[in-house]
């Protein structure tokens, strides 16, 4: 009989805490209330050791890419879908513990063990409301909106447990045979009931949520469409600085401007920071002599503005990755505004700090030695999106998006180095970029005729930081290595567009693509995973003709 009480159980905790999650989603997306699934899982990629969080991301992205689906666009999405079975497991769990003891005898299934059931499920996740950082929302507030939730859980499953495992506390030889076909009617309709309840929370909490979720995506997609400084599609003038080039991508390369609604996005959390422009200040303290709390007014008209197209790509991509977007960033050099900080001699790194949670130490050496590293402010001409780091974030040539914290809120001139968050989770203290080339399409659908030979144009892009690409080389099923024609880059610090005309031969065929940086140095053909350095290897293409 235990064994079906568990059941019973995890069936009743399972519905409550969908119906939990739909109101709290509805909350969270109309009033900014905290919502506990992804609180709990942001926490848990804080405190879990860096080897565990590395493990899961490999599996998260094997996952996707067995799936055969873009992980720059659907990474966010799967985050947030183990964070909603991480917590539903929770809740299954704690329902079918109650029930188990309730049923054993060992404590009465009335309100009040209903009330510590609920708060056992709640307080901690409370804590971790607190822990996890500053909320919109008035902390009394959003604390009171999370008990009244997880004790409102706790009172319904309290309920739930009287009605359906009644006559299992009581002698069966009491009862007649009458009695307790009567009481299993009752509680298979009140199940129905339950169950019903329950769907239909869920149901109108998530539906509403996720429409008020969509309305709010369209009318950010709906600003940077009117706002976007470049087109880098059909733009009818010659806007970028390799107009003019006459190599022209392969048809079906990515865009060489990646528009910003499909900038790849990796941030530490569920959901990204949200900063009010407005109300923000960066303070710059520690070894300086002149501490400076600078607004974004402050540094947009006080000092000479920078811009710099540029490629960022992420440390966890595979070869091939598509987490790797080039834009336009405007900003100011970090060296200015530490002149006007009056860094002192001792001074050795600093400390950033960000509004997500995240961290990052950056080296003054390297600082002082290029002067494009930069506070950036702006994407293509236009404030930094939400998604990717408003309202400041920092850029540094020729380093992974793990060492290029978003959101920043604080930055603290030390001597010392501390590791920052992902280097503490074992990933590459220096994460320099890895020279890489990828191929993007075999265009079958867009042959050339040149003579009596058909082509067929082959693309894609090659990337090796601020260091540049010399040459790229394509060899088709095995055989001999032939260059490829390079397009200008945008800058010496975004990625290159190649493309090959490949003489058609009917058949299957494996294509791969290999590059040299700017001074010659090969890309490293032997495969490495992406952690803790990047990910190395030779990207291949298979097409039939």
């Amino acid at each position: 009989m235990t064994s079906r009480n568990i059941g019973i159980g995890a069936l009743a905790g399972g519905l409550l805490t969908a119906a939990l999650t739909g109101l709290s989603y509805l909350a969270y997306r109309l009033v900014a209330l905290p919502f506990a699934p992804f609180e709990l899982f942001d926490w848990m990629g804080r405190v879990l050791p860096g080897p565990v969080i590395t493990f899961g991301i490999d599996r998260m992205i094997d996952t996707l890419l067995l799936l055969g689906v873009n992980v720059a666009d659907t990474a966010k999405s799967a985050e947030q879908t183990i964070a909603l079975g991480q917590f539903m497991v929770g809740g299954i769990v704690l329902g079918a513990v109650y029930f188990a003891v309730t049923s054993a005898r060992k404590i009465r299934p009335d309100l009040l063990s209903g009330l510590v059931a609920g708060a056992l499920f709640g307080l901690p996740l409370v804590g971790i409301s607190i822990a996890i950082g500053p909320s919109p929302v008035n902390p009394v507030l959003s604390i009171g909106w999370l008990l009244l939730i997880f004790l409102g859980w706790g009172a319904a499953l309290s309920l739930a447990c009287n009605r359906l495992l009644l006559h299992e506390r009581e002698e069966p030889a009491a009862q007649p045979e009458e009695t307790l076909s009567v009481e299993a009617l009752s509680r298979r309709r009140f199940l129905i009931r339950f169950g019903t309840a329950t769907a239909a929370i869920t149901v109108i909490g998530a539906g509403v949520g996720t429409v008020l979720a969509q309305a709010e995506r369209r009318r950010q997609e709906a600003a940077l469409s009117a706002t976007e400084a470049h087109n880098a599609e059909g733009a009818s003038e010659m806007i970028f600085p390799n107009a003019n080039d006459p190599i022209t991508p392969a048809p079906g390369t990515r865009p060489e401007y990646t528009p910003l609604k499909d900038f790849y996005k990796v941030f530490i959390r569920t959901e990204p920071t949200v900063i009010d422009g407005s109300m923000w200040m960066l303070p710059i303290t520690g070894l300086v002599d002149n501490p400076l709390v600078l607004t974004l007014d402050d540094i947009q008209n006080n000092y000479q503005s920078r811009d710099q197209y540029a490629t960022l790509s992420c440390i966890s991509g595979r070869v091939g990755t598509t987490l790797i977007s080039t834009t336009l960033w405007t900003g100011v050099s970090v060296q200015d505004i530490l002149a006007d900080a009056q860094v002192r001699p001792e001074a050795r790194y600093l400390h950033i700090t960000s509004g997500d949670g995240f961290y990052e130490t950056v080296d003054l050496d390297l600082i002082n030695s290029d002067e494009r590293i930069m506070l950036c402010y702006a994407w293509d001409g236009n404030p930094i999106p939400v998604d990717h780091g408003f309202p400041l974030r920092i850029w540094i040539p020729d380093r992974y998006g793990m060492k290029q914290p978003k959101w920043i809120t604080g930055i603290e001139v030390t001597d010392q180095y501390t590791d920052g968050y992902w280097v503490e989770r074992s990933w590459d203290k220096v994460a320099q970029v890895k020279a890489t080339s990828v191929i993007d399409t075999v265009a079958v659908d867009a042959p050339i005729t040149d003579g009596d030979q058909t082509l067929i144009p082959v693309g894609g892009i090659a990337f090796a930081g601020a260091r540049g690409i010399s040459q790229v080389q394509v060899r088709v099923d095995g055989g001999p290595w032939e260059d490829a024609e390079l397009r200008s880059p945008l800058s010496e610090t975004t990625w290159v567009i190649w493309r090959y005309d490949w003489p058609f031969n009917a058949g299957d065929h494996t294509f791969e693509v290999r590059c040299a940086e700017g001074d010659g140095t090969p890309q490293i053909e032997e495969v490495h995973d992406a952690h803790p350095s990047g990910a190395t290897g030779i990207d291949s293409y298979e097409a039939t003709l």
